[in-house]
């Protein structure tokens, strides 16, 4: 049902027709995004940390979902935002600290602590400047490059910095039932270190961008 309502909501048309290839990607789009949650609901670590951590995938559909009639953002983007729900998706099965492959890449590399949640943080500065880019170029809500890239920064730094500081609400507010939301993991830098992480994704969307630029108005 869910698959139906989305090709609805995310077709295209050309001369008033739809644009069978547009349908296929909006598909495997929905199909990948469906098949990651229902895997990720299943007897996940901890069905409220499950909760917070995968609402974020959630709501982001359901922008999407409103706002696509209204703006419709580039095939990159789409599949940028799908890979961070599928980040914050398996996230949310195994908690941030408790990832199979990042616990052996731990005893490999040495590491003190299980760092998927890093990678899920670096997303959270990568994808949101991709976001706020397109907005910003394709609306031309900032004409001047430079001024457009230094907002993107700030964008990002303040998304990360309200995350942590909703982690933190959440944690005051439930206790330990939100401490693997948290995160923390014994490391009294981890707030900050995350902050950094997300403004390095951002600053390396910018450099990517930069050595590649993309065609059109993105």
């Amino acid at each position: 049902m869910g698959v139906v309502v989305g090709l609805v909501l995310w077709r295209q048309r050309a001369g008033g027709k739809v644009i069978i290839s547009e349908m296929k990607q909006r598909v495997i789009w929905l199909s990948i995004y469906f098949s990651v949650f229902i895997w990720s609901a299943i007897n996940p670590k901890g069905s409220f940390t499950w909760f917070l951590e995968v609402f974020p995938a959630l709501l982001g559909l359901f922008v999407l979902v409103v706002t696509y009639s209204r703006f419709r953002f580039s095939t990159m983007t789409y599949n940028l935002i799908l890979l961070h729900c599928i980040v914050l998706m398996v996230g949310g099965h195994y908690t941030y600290a408790e990832v199979p492959l990042f616990d052996d890449l731990s005893a490999v590399m040495g590491w003190q602590r299980n760092n998927y949640d890093k990678v899920g943080h670096f997303m959270k500065g990568f994808v949101p400047a991709v976001i706020a880019h397109e907005l910003l170029t394709r609306l031309n809500i900032v004409a001047r490059p430079a001024w457009r890239n230094f907002l993107v920064v700030c964008f990002c730094l303040a998304f990360s910095a309200l995350y942590e500081l909703i982690e933190w609400w959440v944690t005051l507010a439930t206790g330990e039932d939100a401490e693997a939301f948290l995160g923390t993991q014994g490391y009294q830098w981890d707030t900050q270190s995350d902050m950094m992480l997300a403004l390095i994704g951002a600053v390396c969307f910018l450099v990517v961008r930069r050595i590649f630029p993309l065609k059109g108005n993105f």
